[in-house]
């Protein structure tokens, strides 16, 4: 089992997280495989206890979007604003992410985002949240859930938003950098378009560099863009 995680939630997300998770009497794992649709799976998620990192989270965020969607985005985990709102790809990075789509002529409402782990990695810092990475064990441990997802939506086309997510698709670790803008076909036939997580955006500081970055992203959407069509 993989050992458990020290992110203990500061006050404020410990009430919420209580809310959150009324029955502790829940088992230790959850199989769904009698789900038959994405809304019955997202269901089941609610009480994954695949590992540890259910104990800190507020809750499961599954994935989001139409069941039959051509194409699913897969980023690396939810953040602290997914984390509480219980949806993927609604904070800053969300925000990027989404007007980009936009400008490559993508509507998000007719794609299929996830996160290649469904609970939130943390650290406390005072009442902030920060982010962790997740490691190998709980990326396989959720790969169960993608995987599921995979099999139900059956995407011609899985673009991996940056290096948790190409390792969950992929099985395997990749240089993203090396790697970006390609396409990798997998055993199954699935293409998967690796490209970076509109977080890594965020993080750069010069805004020219921003600027050129955020460039740089949209073209790999405009591509996602063709792919889909193709």
């Amino acid at each position: 089992m993989i050992a458990r995680m020290q992110t203990n939630p500061t006050p404020h997300h410990a009430k919420v997280q209580a809310r959150r998770w009324p029955k502790p009497e829940l088992p230790e794992t959850t199989e769904g495989d009698d789900a038959r649709s994405i809304p019955e799976l997202s269901e089941v998620a609610k009480a994954c206890r695949r590992c540890p990192l259910w104990r800190n989270a507020t809750q499961t965020v599954f994935g989001e979007g139409p069941d039959k969607a051509k194409v699913i985005f897969v980023g690396e985990q939810p953040g602290d604003q997914e984390d509480l709102a219980g949806k993927p790809f609604v904070g800053p990075a969300g925000k990027v992410f989404d007007a980009i789509l936009e400008d490559a002529g993508v509507d998000r409402l007719k794609v299929y985002v996830t996160n290649a782990v469904k609970h939130f990695k943390f650290e406390p810092r005072g009442k902030r949240r920060i982010h962790s990475k997740p490691n190998a064990g709980e990326v396989q441990a959720c790969r169960w859930w993608l995987d599921k997802e995979l099999e139900m939506i059956k995407p011609n086309l899985a673009v991996a938003l940056g290096a948790t997510a190409a390792q969950s698709l992929l099985g395997k670790v990749v240089p993203i950098m090396k790697m970006r803008g390609e396409v990798v076909e997998r055993d199954d036939g699935l293409r998967v378009f690796v490209t970076i997580h509109p977080s890594f955006i965020l993080r750069i500081r010069e805004p020219a560099d921003k600027q050129a970055e955020r460039e740089r992203f949209l073209q790999d959407m405009k591509a996602v863009k063709k792919l889909m069509a193709a």
